[in-house]
């Protein structure tokens, strides 16, 4: 099996809390994309004057003065981290933000006139890793100044994992709590404080937060699983039990598939629903909350979501189904005796996708061809001297699998007969 952890979010606007007097709306966006911090005017009346500002600092970022006419971004400030990503609506005076980066997170205010409008702004990345690999949360620090107070916290159980406190120099990771599904794999960097994750399991799945003095960053990992069609996979709900309280709801994209109610004792699963392509292939495990699907096709392919008590817990697991690898099949590219002293040979793999076809001298890479979604057939030539004796191999692979037929230069390369194959 091979997995991914994949950092997502959905770009959230909620009341959050106070500014001062005023309240303050949160808005979330994944790093690399736009947000618009929205005015709430559909119009803007001809006196007005907009002030658009960032930071506890109250740096202004933009302004518009309507009665001159007058649209200013003032994106060089802030050593330019604003540079050519601002924009201002000439109707409703709202602030769209391009190309976001970690330097965006913060406050935003917004003043026309006599009324104010606060937003917090964070800033979510994106990354991804294979199972067993390593994965570094980039704090987008260039160093740690001396009173730089850093946490990074697992918050599905708001748990402290590793801090920094610059001003006595200590750097610690708390690895063995959560029972131990950390130890020995937290990393900090002593320059950014930036936190690696090594040997990634689905048990780091979650939301992670990094609190750098008075500003928070949050990380979602989802994960990704690939399995071959036919098999079988488990996607883990992390607990140990169910408690009796529990609501444990497992999702397909938007459709319900699978319900704990422990309350009322009922574990159901729904597997006639979206043309019954789940029927007699869901299992529930009673303690744990796990749903295993059995039996998996492509069809199965998709996003699915556990809820627990109503978002008080939420996980995303993506799944990717490949198809079973047919053996490559080489084969003489001549239908009549050769005079040459080079023979001529083709591989192929038909009605394949997702797929890398590759030609391999021992363990020397020699040529491949690569195709996506479409399912097609793939060849790929070779020209190989009648005396050679050295081992040639024909590999068919995609992420998680690979088939390999080996090369008998005796039995196809001769001078003498048409054309065979293995």
């Amino acid at each position: 099996m091979f997995l991914k952890l994949v950092l997502i979010c959905l770009c959230l606007q909620h009341l959050v809390g106070v500014f001062g007097s005023d309240p303050v709306w949160s808005v979330s966006v994944n790093k690399g994309e736009s947000v618009t911090l929205n005015s709430d005017l559909t119009e803007m009346k001809n006196d007005d004057v907009i002030q658009w500002r960032f930071g506890y600092e109250n740096t202004l970022i933009a302004e518009i003065n309507v009665t001159a006419d007058r649209f200013t971004v003032y994106d060089d400030v802030l050593d330019g981290r604003f540079r050519d990503r601002l924009k201002l609506d000439n109707q409703t005076g709202s602030l769209t933000i391009t190309n976001t980066t970690l330097k965006h997170e913060g406050h935003y205010k917004l003043k026309i006139k006599s009324h104010r409008k606060n937003f917090h702004l964070t800033v979510i990345v994106k990354i991804s890793v294979k199972e067993g690999d390593s994965v570094t949360l980039n704090s987008d620090l260039t160093e740690i100044k001396d009173d730089d107070l850093i946490q990074w916290r697992f918050m599905n159980e708001h748990t402290l994992i590793a801090g920094i406190n610059k001003q006595v120099d200590r750097f610690t990771v708390y690895d063995d709590v959560l029972d131990g599904r950390f130890r020995d794999r937290l990393k900090l960097d002593n320059q950014t404080g930036s936190l690696t994750i090594t040997n990634i399991t689905t048990e780091h799945d979650g939301e992670y937060e990094l609190e750098i003095n008075s500003t928070r960053i949050y990380f979602f990992l989802t994960v990704i699983v690939s399995v071959t069609e036919g098999d079988s996979v488990t996607l883990n709900s992390r607990l140990t039990e169910v408690k009796d309280d529990d609501l444990i709801q497992w999702r397909f994209e938007y459709t319900l598939i699978a319900e704990i109610n422990k309350q009322d004792d009922r574990f159901t699963v729904y597997d006639d629903v979206l043309d019954g392509r789940f029927r007699d292939r869901l299992k529930l495990d009673n303690q744990t909350g796990s749903l295993t699907i059995t039996n998996i096709t492509t069809e199965h392919s998709g996003c699915y979501k556990q809820e627990i008590n109503f978002f008080r817990r939420t996980s995303f697991i993506r799944l990717t189904v490949y198809a079973r690898l047919p053996v490559p099949v080489i084969s003489s590219n001549s239908s009549q005796c050769s005079s040459s002293s080079s023979c001529s040979l083709v591989c192929s793999a038909v009605n394949v996708s997702h797929v890398t076809l590759s030609w391999y001298k021992g363990n020397s890479l020699l040529s491949s061809i690569s195709v996506s979604d479409l399912s097609i057939s793939l060849s790929l030539p070779l020209e190989v001297e009648y005396q050679d004796k050295n081992t040639y191999s024909c590999v068919l692979n995609n992420p998680i699998s690979n088939q390999t037929q080996h090369l008998d230069i005796t039995h196809l390369c001769h001078t003498c007969s048409g054309s065979i194959e293995i």
